[in-house]
């Protein structure tokens, strides 16, 4: 089977990242982080586009440069279609178009959801087809039973705000600071996470949701502070771990339902939410219990990355899976 020399493109939010995958191995993986939307609580889709296009060729550059690969040894450029932000999406999908059309190397169209899927195959341990992986990043929480790297099937999914959203979302409430969502689990990790009990989402089905979550401990915050508008910061911990806590159980629920449902024991978890230290660990303690097998990335192929993307498009390379010019950016592409 012929290996290719792949140069990847991930740009799909706010973190420009290019990575350049050979012999099967990801050689360089750089990821340029953009910070000016710390000051505005949350990504700023302009601004995010304006830093893709200041960072994109310096990031290629050192990519190429740490692999020791020059532009005309690539067999073919790849890049994520979505979804994502429109605006960030086209810049790297046109910088993608352009490198390809003028080296005359094939073009791969990845979809970001699959990347961190097939994430789990960059390094060892990896699982065996099929299996059964709880995708949660920032916008996206799906249960998609992997029965190859090209044949998918989403079974559950969130029906309102992601787990990653909910994260963040209830940080903002508790006065931490963009992004929350690690901000959060680090407090989690000093709290009682049973001290504040709220309601695990309870959906039909594979689904999740999370939105209830975010409406009581909006009440229950104002409650509180109410008769004590110390409350938060005298309990932050607590509140940060039962928080935590609640996402984490509701996750798990349905998770669990799946896995004994469609008779899966290797259980992979993907996405920026897998980074979650609570989550990792009540993921543990899960599969101990449930007698799983658990695939998690490294930490640097859970957040948004190019060498998830290099990874998925070697998949694609090898069915013959290759993109025209005509290809479109959609921030709303399905992974089925």
């Amino acid at each position: 089977m012929h290996h290719p020399t792949i140069l990847a493109i991930e740009s799909s939010c706010d973190d420009t990242s290019a990575a350049v995958l050979v012999n099967g191995e990801i050689r360089a993986n750089v990821v340029a982080t953009q910070q000016v939307h710390e000051q505005y609580g949350g990504v700023v889709p302009e601004l995010a586009s304006r830093a893709h296009q200041q960072h994109l060729i310096p990031v290629v550059n050192a990519a190429l440069q740490k692999a020791g690969v020059a532009r005309h040894d690539l067999d073919a450029i790849a890049f994520t279609q979505g979804p994502g932000l429109l605006g960030s999406l086209l810049v790297g999908g046109m910088f993608a178009k352009t490198l390809a059309l003028a080296l005359g190397k094939p073009l791969i169209a990845v979809n970001h959801m699959r990347a961190h899927i097939l994430a789990h195959f960059i390094e060892a341990p990896r699982p065996v087809f099929p299996f059964l992986c709880l995708t949660v990043s920032g916008g996206h929480t799906q249960l998609v039973v992997v029965k190859s790297a090209l044949e998918m099937e989403i079974i559950g999914q969130t029906i309102d705000d992601a787990a990653g959203e909910a994260f963040d979302k209830t940080a903002k409430l508790l006065g931490l600071p963009y992004p929350g969502g690690p901000h959060l689990d680090k407090l989690a990790r000093q709290g009682n996470p049973t001290r504040f009990p709220f309601p695990v989402g309870a959906m039909p089905g594979y689904d999740f949701s999370f939105s209830g979550l975010k409406t009581a401990v909006l009440y229950f915050l104002k409650k509180e502070t109410a008769q004590n508008p110390d409350f938060i910061q005298e309990n932050l911990p607590d509140l940060c771990a039962s928080i935590q806590h609640t996402i984490i159980q509701t996750l798990l629920r349905q998770l669990r339902r799946a896995a004994a449902d469609n008779g899966l024991s290797q259980i992979a978890l993907a996405g920026g939410v897998a980074a979650n230290s609570g989550l990792r660990q009540a993921l543990q303690e899960e599969a101990a219990a449930q007698r799983w097998q658990v695939f998690i990335p490294a930490f640097q192929y859970c957040t948004d990355n190019a060498g998830m993307v290099a990874k998925t498009a070697e998949f694609q390379y090898q069915a013959g899976d290759f993109a025209t010019q005509l290809v479109s950016s959609d921030p709303r592409l399905k992974l089925v």
